[in-house]
Order: C-alpha cells, then structure tokens, then sequence
C-alpha cells in the first residue's frame, strides 16, 4: 500500500515555492512605491541588524513616494546609510524627524532588466518544483521495493505528481506574466 502523504506533502512543497516566488518579486520594483520594496534592506540599531519594518513606521502617500518615520531619531542615520548601501536604487532624503524616498519613473532599459530578472526568478522555481517531482518520484521507487504497492499504483502517483507539477508550473508562468505586465506598464 502507497503512503497517500508522499503526494500531499509535494504539493505542499510546491505551495511554499510559490509562497517563496511571490515574496521575492515584491522586492523587484515596478515604478510604483511599495513598502516592500525596502524588505531586504537591513539596519543596524541598537546593536544588532534588523530589517527598516522594526524600526520605523513605512507608508506610501502617494504612488511615487515611500515616507519612514523612525519610532526613535537616534536610528534615522541608520536608516539613512542603510538604503544608500542597498540595491534599492533609491536616494534617500532626511529631513532630520523622516526620510523620504522618491521613486522615479523606470527607463525602457531598466524594465527590460527588470523582466529579466522575472523570468530568472521564475526559472528558479520552476527548478525548485522539477526538484520536488523528482525527490517525490525517487521516493515513490522507494516505496516500491519496499512496500506491497503495485505498479499500478506507483504509476497513478507518479501521473499525479506530474499533474501537481505542471499545474504549478502554469502559476509560476501566470505570477511572472502578471508581474512583467507590471513593469511594462509601470
């Protein structure tokens, strides 16, 4: 008899994949102010780092703005030379009580860069999901020798696993398409 929690468990793999994808392309920036955009950006305050969210209240005002005001001024330097360190690409203006980040409209060569970026990260994890089918179908060998399931079961679950990964697959290439769309269109 086939464990039926071989099948349940990749998909639940394939699930934090795409949980995984979605995150990272919160960080790609698309020409409107997010918070996330700053997600990656690390501060050093009070001794240890941590991220700007822990330090400081983020809002977006308006679509081309990001606003951080620290819940202490001592930490506003800090935050300060953290995003000019960043990958943010963004200048930083402190007024001394908040900063301020103004994001600019992306050029054409930036968005093409940035679609690249996409569909690499897409990429990733679609490799990420052909490595879970393939662990799943090793494991799936496994079982054969050393349980009593048959070959028709061993093929079923084998067809299943395929189907769980193509369909997510198919996610991957819609979030990356929809967030392509995004850039493009700014």
């Amino acid at each position: 008899m086939l464990d039926p929690k071989i099948i349940s468990d990749a998909e639940e793999r394939m699930k934090k994949s795409v949980e995984v994808f979605k995150k990272d392309l919160l960080g790609i920036r698309t020409g409107r102010a997010t918070p996330a955009i700053l997600d990656r950006v690390q501060v050093e305050a009070y001794g240890s780092t941590c991220p700007i969210s822990q330090v400081a209240n983020i809002t977006v005002p308006d679509p081309r703005s990001i606003v951080i005001q620290p819940w202490d001024k001592s930490v506003l330097g800090s935050i300060d030379k953290a995003i000019q360190k960043s990958d943010v690409g963004i200048h930083p203006v402190n007024d001394g009580n908040i900063i301020r980040l103004s994001i600019p409209p992306l050029t054409g060569e930036r968005r093409k860069e940035l679609t690249k970026v996409v569909r690499k990260k897409a990429e990733e994890g679609k490799v990420s999901l052909r490595n879970i089918r393939r662990d799943v179908n090793d494991e799936l060998k496994k079982q054969k020798k050393v349980s009593s399931a048959s070959e028709d079961e061993i093929k079923t679950a084998t067809d299943k696993v395929q189907k769980l990964t193509d369909k997510y697959i198919k996610v991957f290439d819609e979030i990356a398409a929809s967030k392509e769309k995004e850039i493009i269109e700014g």
